[in-house]
């Protein structure tokens, strides 16, 4: 089975949340890069700092000696780091004045001297330490001469720079995917707005049946991408309505055309001498009548929407058919009776058009009804009319296709045109309504209309008789 293509809606998502994802996985990239260079730089001022304030604090005895004096602050932070944090003082291309430890001091001792930027070192290990070192050495002036002080750290970053960078880490971790969301979230209402005029049309187009061939797409607030297609859909409706009106006009010219010579044959047919063979070509040419009467009401149908706002009694139209067709059928051995028909059932709908109906299934019932037998018509008070015979019925798997236009099933006497049941579906969707075909008890079927929909019942005080007519 072929499986449905995603949505333009999803497809454009699905795109968008992954450029999304790139480029926050190239955003993250750059700003822990520069996070981490800007921790490099922190961690580098901290050692230049401390660098100065270890300068500002060596000093010149009376004996003309250099000495330093830490601030307890600066002191107690070495003291407190054990070998974490390394200082050295060395006189510029002397010795070395002071040392947090004798292990450093004597490493310093070997270095050249600084040039005007600071010069950073890397050491594995001091003394019997496994530390790893980063540090600095830098020329300062102090009050004891020029003097060079070598500062270090055990790990690349100080513990401030390390807490700096884990919070920076932290906000980054739980802000992008916030972010990511609330991106996406913003993207997809984007896009489902800027869509919104689209399904705005295909609601429009999924409206347009051959009832409605005049209706055209809505051109205005549509992207510039989309117009041409709704222009190109639009002026396919109109060759289809175009083509859907020769198709009626055809129909109507041809039933109107044909009808004045078959009423010219008929009343030929009516002054001859009644033999087999006349009878014969009278029922053939009674079928053309009836044939070109039902292709002007499809015709009539397709080309005009009647009004079925008007209120109609369902009974006296049932009533006034029956006795319409009581003497078609009894010249062809039948009878029809109505039940049902004493008390008005309102609905609203188009008289001439529900009769239609109903004369279509009476008529289609007393072609199929065998002889001696009774078409019984029922009314029922929900705005139901139902037509039934005991002929031959229809098979289950023939009552959708009985309802196709020029269908015929079998019958024996070869008077149907195909047309009856359409144009029967055709008058009750025009009223919100629906035709089925049941089997009958005994045999035969029952074909209903069911106005239900349209049904405004109210019962009225008068009474009529009920037509049993024979």
């Amino acid at each position: 089975m072929r499986l449905r293509a995603p949505s333009l809606q999803l497809r454009l998502a699905l795109r968008l949340a992954l450029i999304y994802l790139l480029a926050t996985a190239v955003a993250a990239g750059i700003l822990v890069y520069r996070a981490l260079d800007t921790a490099g730089s922190l961690n580098d001022r901290e050692l230049a700092a401390r660098a100065d304030d270890i300068a500002a604090s060596v000093s010149m005895t009376n004996a003309s000696v250099p000495r330093i004096d830490l601030p307890p602050s600066i002191a107690k932070a070495y003291e407190a780091a054990g070998n974490t944090d390394v200082y050295a003082v060395r006189r510029a291309n002397g010795p070395v004045i002071a040392a947090s430890s004798a292990a450093f001091g004597e490493q310093v001792k070997a270095w050249p001297a600084p040039g005007d930027d600071p010069s950073y070192f890397r050491l594995s290990g001091i003394g019997s330490t496994n530390e790893t070192y980063y540090g600095l050495t830098v020329a300062l002036d102090s009050a004891a001469g020029p003097i060079w002080v070598s500062v270090a750290h055990a790990g690349e970053a100080s513990a401030l720079v390390r807490s700096v960078l884990w919070d920076f880490e932290n906000d980054l971790a739980w802000g992008l995917p916030v972010f990511v969301v609330l991106t996406l979230a913003a993207g997809v209402f984007v896009i489902r707005r800027g869509l919104k005029p689209l399904r705005e049309v295909s609601r429009q187009a999924a409206a347009i049946g051959p009832t409605t061939t005049s209706v055209r797409l809505a051109t205005g607030h549509l992207p510039s991408e989309i117009t041409p297609l709704v222009g190109a859909v639009n002026r396919a409706f109109d060759r289809l309505e175009d083509g859907f009106a020769l198709q009626r006009h055809f129909t109507a010219n041809a039933a109107h055309e044909l009808r004045t010579p078959l009423a010219i044959v008929t009343a030929a047919l009516d002054a001859m001498d009644e033999t087999p063979e006349l009878a014969k070509l009278k029922a053939d040419v009674a079928r053309m009548n009836r044939l070109v009467d039902q292709l002007l009401r499809v015709a009539r149908l397709d080309a005009l929407t009647p009004d079925v706002s008007a209120t109609v009694d369902l009974s006296a139209v049932a009533v006034d058919v029956v006795a319409m067709l009581a003497p078609w059928a009894i010249a062809r051995g039948r009878s029809i009776g109505c039940s049902g028909c004493d008390s008005p059932v309102l609905i609203r709908g188009n008289a001439p058009a529900i009769a239609d109906a109903i004369r279509n299934l009476v008529e289609n019932a007393v072609t199929y009804a065998p002889a001696g037998d009774e078409v019984s018509v029922a009314v029922d008070r929900k705005g139901r009319l139902s037509v039934a015979d005991h002929g031959p019925g229809i098979p289950l798997s023939d009552r959708e296709r009985a309802f196709e236009r020029f269908w015929r099933g079998p019958s024996p006497s070869g008077q149907g045109a195909g047309l009856g049941l359409a144009i029967t579906r055709e008058i009750m969707r025009i009223h919100g309504g629906d035709v089925r075909i049941d089997d009958n008890v005994g045999g035969g079927a029952v074909l209903t209309l069911d106005f239900a929909g349209a049904t405004n019942v109210s019962r009225l005080v008068d009474k009529r008789p009920s037509a049993s007519l024979l």
